[in-house]
């Protein structure tokens, strides 16, 4: 089991940046596959990215293609998410999840292990 705490949620306006943390303990991390998801109120969770365990691939959502970009330091067990032209649909709590390195990611099924989660308030 991997345990994950992510960091780095808050508000910000519409335009703004946010960077999202995620430290892993427990396992070796470089072994997980990695993703962030997010659930808005009242809606299920959507994925919203995923990393390969080396960090070479990555796959996004269409709704934050060019916009988010997920990274990994498997030397500091920590992956990240930079989220840049935020929009107020964008407004969630984001969770990060670990998910064996062979399956594609993009899943929430496939994935074992999962932070508290961290609020992202994106104002107009």
């Amino acid at each position: 089991q991997v345990q994950l705490v992510e960091s780095g949620g808050g508000l910000v306006q519409a335009g703004g940046s946010l960077r999202l943390s995620c430290a892993a303990s427990g396992r070796t991390f470089s072994n997980y596959r990695m993703g962030w998801f997010r659930q808005a109120p009242g809606k299920e969770r959507d994925f919203v990215a995923t990393i390969s365990w080396g960090g070479g691939i990555t796959y996004y959502a269409d709704f934050v293609k060019g916009r988010f970009t997920i990274s990994r330091d498997n030397a500091a067990n920590t992956v990240a998410l930079q989220m840049n032209s935020l929009k107020p649909e964008d407004t969630a709590v984001y969770y990060c999840a670990a998910a064996p390195k062979r399956v594609q990611g993009r899943a929430e099924y496939e994935y074992n292990d999962w932070g508290q989660g961290t609020q992202v308030t994106v104002s107009a």
